[in-house]
């Protein structure tokens, strides 16, 4: 099975507290398993106030609800040996 890399990686966001924000990273495989999101090295579970996703099988979304300035951090979105960070 071929690796799993990221062709898009995340991008950097300034937004508004209360507002929320959404992370994209396009990967190159359908499926990909071994897919983690990170905020500030504390991993991300799908849930109320963060939104995980996969949108056509290869782009994975993080939505932030809501945020405020504990929020304030880096986002890691890992797959594989491979990471991307905003």
């Amino acid at each position: 099975e071929p690796d799993v890399t990221i062709v898009s990686g995340l991008k950097d966001m300034v937004v508004s507290e209360g507002d929320d924000v959404t992370f994209r990273c396009q990967v190159s495989q359908e499926n990909a398993r071994d897919v983690e999101w990170k905020l500030q090295d504390v991993a991300l579970q799908n849930n109320e106030m963060n939104e995980i996703s996969v949108e056509k099988g290869k782009i994975h979304t993080l939505t932030l609800r809501k945020v405020t300035e504990q929020d304030i951090g880096t986002i890691t979105f890992r797959v594989g040996a491979h990471t991307s960070r905003a």
